[in-house]
C-alpha cells in the first residue's frame, strides 16, 4: 500500500448547485500521480461521507485513482430513503458537470448499489463518461429475481465493470454472469463470500476498512 499517496493528495470540497435543493456537497480527491478518475455516488441509505464511501475513496486514492464523491439530495438532508430516479439522474448530471473539470482524466461514473444503477440511467439519458463501474449492482430486490433492474444496461455502448459479492442477495445464481455475457464490453469480479457491502461471514465487519481494502480490485477493473 502506498503510504505517501494520501499525503500527496489534493482534497477539494465542492458545493454543487442542484435543481431541487440549494446545493449538494462533493469531495474531490486527486492523488499526485493519478492514472484514472472516477465519480462515485453512494447507495440507498448512505451518503458521500458514510463509512463505506470514505473507505472506498481512500483505497482508490492509494491505488492512484482520482475520486469525486457526492451525496444525493435526500442524503444531504439527512434522510435515508433512496432518491427518486428523476432527481437521482439530475443529481448525477449536476455532479458530473461540476467535478469533471477538476479531475485529471475523463471520469468513469460509478457507485455503490443504487448510486451505480442511477449512473447507468444518467449515461443512458446522455451523460458522458469513460465507462461505468458498479459496486454491488442491485440486479433485483432480495427474493425477487424475476424483477430485474437492468433496463438501461443493454443500451450503453461503454465499458461496464461489476464488483459483486457471491452472497449478495441483490443478485441470484448466474443472473449477473448472464447479463455480463450479453453486454458488449463488460466484466465482473466476484468477491468470495461477500454480501451487498462485501462483508464476509466471520470476517472484518468494519465497512470502512473492508471498502478501503477493495481499492486495488476496483482499480484493476478500471484498467
Amino acid at each position: 500500500m502506498d503510504t505517501h499517496a494520501l499525503d500527496e493528495t489534493s482534497i477539494v470540497p465542492v458545493a454543487i448547485e442542484h435543481p431541487t435543493v440549494p446545493h449538494v456537497d462533493a469531495i474531490v480527491e486527486v492523488p499526485r500521480h493519478a492514472w484514472a478518475s472516477l465519480v462515485l455516488m453512494h447507495g440507498a441509505g448512505g451518503s458521500a461521507t458514510s463509512p463505506w464511501m470514505v473507505g472506498a475513496a481512500r483505497g482508490l486514492v492509494r491505488a492512484g485513482v482520482a475520486v469525486a464523491r457526492a451525496s444525493f439530495p435526500n442524503a444531504q438532508a439527512g434522510k435515508r430513503q433512496p432518491e427518486r430516479e428523476p432527481s437521482a439522474i439530475a443529481t448525477w448530471l449536476a455532479v458530473m458537470d461540476a467535478v469533471a473539470p477538476l479531475l485529471p482524466h475523463a471520469p468513469w461514473a460509478g457507485g455503490k448499489s443504487f448510486g451505480g444503477r442511477m449512473a447507468a440511467a444518467a449515461v443512458a439519458s446522455g451523460m458522458p463518461a469513460a465507462g461505468l463501474l458498479y459496486l454491488g449492482y442491485p440486479l433485483h430486490s432480495p427474493g425477487k429475481p424475476e424483477r430485474l433492474k437492468d433496463a438501461h444496461l443493454d443500451a450503453i455502448a461503454l465499458p461496464q465493470r461489476f464488483l459483486q459479492g457471491t452472497n449478495d442477495p441483490f443478485q441470484s445464481g448466474d443472473l449477473l454472469d448472464r447479463l455480463v455475457e450479453r453486454l458488449p464490453d463488460a466484466r465482473v469480479d466476484w468477491v468470495a463470500g461477500g454480501d451487498h457491502s462485501f462483508l464476509v461471514a466471520k470476517g472484518d465487519r468494519d465497512q470502512e476498512r473492508v471498502a478501503e481494502a477493495l481499492g486495488p480490485r476496483i482499480a484493476a477493473l478500471l484498467r
